[in-house]
């Protein structure tokens, strides 16, 4: 069965994607050009040319995704390509309209340029992201290979690319700028993985206590969340116990941890991070 998603969802979705393209523009214009830096995929390509020809990055972006969106609608679904085209769009168009921005920021370090380019790409991508979107380039060009060939790293050709971006780079503007740009596309990297999974990630609890109904009481009536009883013996008693399965949030975790302890202080707790939860009692994003 196909599921389409509400008109409110998908136009939040849009929203974002467009403000993510906005921040990332920004990270590009204000830090990596004014720096004459690069950024990976295909926004590299378009700085390269830009240094070398003067022609908008955001300009040479949309030449470079053409073909690959008429690809992309043939071969992706269809989905992938509208939130991946406005974020093209989006992206290529604020590069352009961004471009004065160049002018009011001026700094004496390198390093700044590109550790502060990095953030805001890392922020604008990540948003982008976060909403299953893309700004084409590279994107689609793992997605495509990642069709073929199902089992094919995509992390792996991502890097390639990426370095023989930043290996073009250092034949046309020297090493120290490929130096440079390494430090900020880890900057980015970081940061986005953050945003991607900052506004998702939750903590699971696994909770074995001698005062299970005490603390399931406290987590339904005063913490307001749900929590599951999963039946565990151990292997070298064999004794047989509830184990308690909460999922909190990051908040939520420390003063859950907190006062299990003070309902039952030998309580042995496990505590895993959880990139990403959907259902009941969660945002749906």
């Amino acid at each position: 069965m196909n599921y389409i998603k509400p008109q409110k969802d998908f136009i939040i979705d849009l929203l974002i994607i467009i403000i993510g393209c906005f921040i990332s523009a920004l990270g590009v214009n204000l830090f990596l050009a004014k720096a004459h830096l690069l950024s990976g995929g295909a926004t590299g390509v378009a700085l390269i040319f830009q240094y070398l020809f003067g022609i908008n990055s955001g300009i040479i972006v949309f030449i470079i995704n053409v073909p690959l969106f008429v690809i992309s609608y043939l071969k992706l679904p269809k989905k992938f390509t509208v939130y991946s085209t406005i974020g093209m769009l989006s992206l290529s168009l604020f590069l352009i309209l961004t471009a004065p921005v160049t002018q009011l920021l001026v700094l004496d370090d390198i390093l700044l340029y590109c550790i502060f380019g990095g953030i805001l790409c890392g922020i604008g991508y990540g948003l982008v992201f976060s909403r299953n979107g893309s700004t084409g380039g590279t994107d689609i060009i793992t997605m495509l290979i990642r069709k073929k060939y199902s089992n094919f790293n995509i992390g792996t050709l991502s890097l390639v690319l990426n370095f023989i971006v930043i290996c073009i780079g250092a034949i046309f503007f020297k090493v120290p700028v490929a130096l440079y740009t390494l430090i900020s596309m880890f900057c980015q990297t970081i940061v986005l993985d953050k945003v991607i999974k900052g506004a998702n990630s939750k903590q699971l609890l696994l909770i074995l206590t001698e005062k299970e109904a005490e603390v399931i009481k406290y987590i339904i009536k005063d913490l307001h969340r749900g929590v599951t009883s999963l039946l565990a013996e151990g292997e070298y008693t064999h004794d047989k116990k509830k184990m308690l399965y909460c999922l909190v949030t990051p908040r939520q975790m420390i003063e859950l941890k907190n006062n299990i302890h003070l309902i039952d202080p030998r309580a042995f707790i496990t505590i895993i991070d959880v990139s990403e939860v959907k259902g009941k009692g969660f945002k749906n994003i």
